[in-house]
C-alpha cells in the first residue's frame, strides 16, 4: 500500500515533538535538598520605666541625674568599701559618663540638666526583658567636696505593670576627698572650683555624708553658707513600670 508522504513527515514531527518533551521533564541535578528555612525575627519583648527624681534640699543643685540600668550581682557603690575611680568622679565633678564601664553595666541615662532644688524630673528607661534586673539612680550635691546621693540595686523585676515604688535617700559621702570646702575645691555655683582631682585625701570609704559646716557655723575658710546645709533624706525616687 502506497501512503501519501505527508503522513509519514507528520509522524516523524509528532516523534520529535514526544522526544523534545521527554526529554525536558529529565533532569541531571541530583540534589533533593530543600532550601534551608529561614526563621522569622521576633523583636525583642521590651519593658519600659519610669524614675522621677526630685531635690529635696534648699540650696544644693545636682547634678545630671544618672539612671543605671545592671545586672544584679553589681551595685554601684557599698557603704563601708571605697569608692570605684568612676564614682569618685561623679563624687567630686558630676560627671556620671565612666560609670558606662563598671561591671555589670548595661546601659545609663542621664537627665536633661543639673536638678535645681526643689526641683523635679522624670526619665523613661526601656530596656529588653532579659536585661531587666537592677537600677541605680545617682546625683551629685554640686556644692560639695564629693557628696552624692541616690540608690544602687534597686530590683527592677519586683515591679508589676504600673507598679510604683517610693524611694527617700540621704546623702552619701565618698570618702576621696576632704570636706574643707574651702575656696577652689567645690565645682558647683557656691564656688564654681575644681572638680575631680585623683589624689584621695580623706578616709576612703564611702559612708553618710556628715552634712555641711560653713562659715555661718565657725568654718572661716569654708564658701559656704547655711544656705547649703541639708537634711536627710535628700532625694525623693519614684520607680515606676509603665509597660
Amino acid at each position: 500500500m502506497n501512503y501519501p508522504i505527508n503522513i509519514f513527515k507528520r509522524n516523524a514531527i509528532a516523534l520529535v515533538a514526544f522526544a523534545a518533551i521527554g526529554l525536558a521533564g529529565c533532569s541531571d541535578n541530583d540534589n533533593d535538598t530543600p532550601a534551608p528555612i529561614i526563621p522569622p525575627v521576633v523583636a525583642p519583648v521590651m519593658q519600659d520605666y519610669s524614675v522621677t527624681v526630685t531635690n529635696l534640699t534648699a540650696n544644693q543643685p545636682m547634678s545630671p541625674v544618672a539612671v543605671v540600668a545592671h545586672t544584679n550581682d553589681s551595685t554601684l557603690w557599698s557603704t563601708g568599701m571605697p569608692a570605684s575611680v568612676a564614682l569618685e568622679i561623679l563624687a567630686e565633678s558630676g560627671d556620671s559618663s565612666g560609670l558606662t564601664d563598671e561591671t555589670g553595666v548595661n546601659e545609663l541615662i542621664s537627665g536633661a540638666g543639673i536638678l535645681v532644688p526643689g526641683g523635679t524630673e522624670t526619665i523613661a528607661i526601656s530596656l529588653e526583658q532579659a536585661d531587666v534586673a537592677d537600677l541605680s539612680v545617682v546625683t551629685m550635691l554640686v556644692n560639695t567636696n564629693d557628696a552624692f546621693t541616690g540608690t544602687t540595686g534597686f530590683d527592677l523585676a519586683a515591679l508589676a505593670v504600673n507598679d510604683t515604688s517610693t524611694l527617700r535617700v540621704i546623702a552619701y559621702d565618698a570618702g576621696t576627698e576632704a570636706n574643707s570646702e574651702a575656696k577652689g575645691t567645690i565645682p558647683g555655683p557656691a564656688d564654681s572650683g575644681e572638680g575631680y582631682n585623683a589624689a584621695r585625701d580623706d578616709n576612703d570609704k564611702v559612708h553618710a555624708h556628715p552634712g555641711v559646716i560653713s562659715m555661718d557655723d565657725g568654718l572661716m575658710d569654708s564658701v559656704l553658707s547655711a544656705s547649703h546645709r541639708f537634711d536627710n533624706p535628700v532625694l525623693l525616687i519614684k520607680v515606676t513600670r509603665t509597660k
